[in-house]
């Protein structure tokens, strides 16, 4: 069960990392990583509870707040041209 479940992960992350080498833009490219990332928890999740460790759990709810937090970092880059920047109140969008 858990060969099928990684070999169907496993396909859907060489798309998805496909369309992020191939994506028309910038923003294409952010959201494949980003759902490669979402893949891998899955990945690691599927395992530590198949595998019985609940440790593998922990990792994997880590590993998400990582990529998650990573992908809101590179996307205010790309918004700003800094990380440090801050949205002025005047600034409507």
């Amino acid at each position: 069960m858990f060969a099928a479940a990684t070999v169907a992960l496993l396909v859907a992350m060489a798309l998805v990392l496909a369309r992020a080498l191939l994506g028309p833009t910038i923003y294409d490219r952010i959201l494949a990583l980003n759902s490669f990332g979402t893949k891998t928890v899955l990945i690691i999740a599927v395992y530590g509870f198949l595998s019985g460790r609940p440790d593998f759990l922990d990792i994997s709810i880590v590993y998400a707040l990582i990529n998650f937090t990573g992908t809101i970092a590179v996307l205010k880059y790309f918004e700003y041209g800094d990380l440090c920047a801050v949205r002025s109140r005047d600034d409507s969008r």
